[in-house]
């Protein structure tokens, strides 16, 4: 592994309160990545916004600017999470795809390149840019542009299903599973254009529990208990 994209859902660095951060959980994500780094392994990463906004629960709001109210949780995730990580002696910078004045740096290949080459952890905020695309298509976007080796999808639930666990009681969960698969039965690991994405340009997935004991580093190591899509 030379480059891996971490996927962090806004829900689970929330923990147990749902909504806005729990230090000590997204610390404990800054330990593991900070480990992984020294093992020489860049790293970029990509938050959801869900902690804070769920537009698509509204029907009083236009789509497009309940995707921009996303976009902006996910950058306000970024800003957070990036400080946690320099907390603890990382560098870091932040990339989005549209200007928000000295707060982060408008995204280039060309400038994400300089900054992994430098060391530090880069994180891609603000979704696509555009709206009707989720985080799971940002962070699939990025990872290919940027070549990465592979997804690693940090959730509040440790893999795929064929059902929703949490409905189904005797729900099977895949150790491997192809994105052709996922796309056939609707497993909803990311949505439909992400999914795709992954098979055009063979982007494999690693799905995994965050609440796990060092599951983050666990995962890019290869001695994780989720589901690897393959492609």
């Amino acid at each position: 592994m030379r480059r891996v994209f971490l996927k962090l859902s806004g829900e689970a660095l929330a923990g147990e309160k749902k909504s806005g951060f729990d230090e000590p959980t997204v610390t404990e994500v800054a330990r593991q990545v900070k480990e992984i780094t020294q093992d020489g392994i860049q790293v970029g990463i990509v938050i959801g916004g869900g902690n804070f906004w769920r537009g698509r629960t509204s029907e009083t709001i236009d789509r497009t600017k309940a995707d921009q109210i996303g976009m902006l949780a996910t950058i306000m995730n970024c800003i957070y999470v990036s400080e946690i990580f320099r907390s603890v002696g990382m560098k870091t910078q932040i990339l989005t795809p549209f200007e928000c004045g000295s707060m982060t740096k408008l995204f280039s290949k060309d400038r994400a390149e300089k900054y992994f080459e430098k060391g530090m952890v880069v994180f891609f905020a603000g979704g696509t840019g555009h709206p009707y695309f989720s985080t799971d298509t940002g962070i699939v976007l990025r990872a290919i542009e940027m070549e990465a080796d592979g997804i690693y999808l940090a959730k509040a639930i440790d893999g795929v299903y064929d059902s929703d666990p949490k409905l189904n009681p005797n729900a099977k969960k895949y150790a491997e599973i192809s994105i052709q698969e996922v796309i056939d039965q609707k497993l909803a690991v990311v949505d439909l254009t992400a999914s795709i994405l992954c098979l055009e340009n063979k982007m494999p997935m690693y799905v995994f529990g965050l609440n796990e004991e060092n599951s983050i580093r666990n995962a890019v190591n290869g001695e994780f208990k989720g589901t690897k899509v393959t492609v």
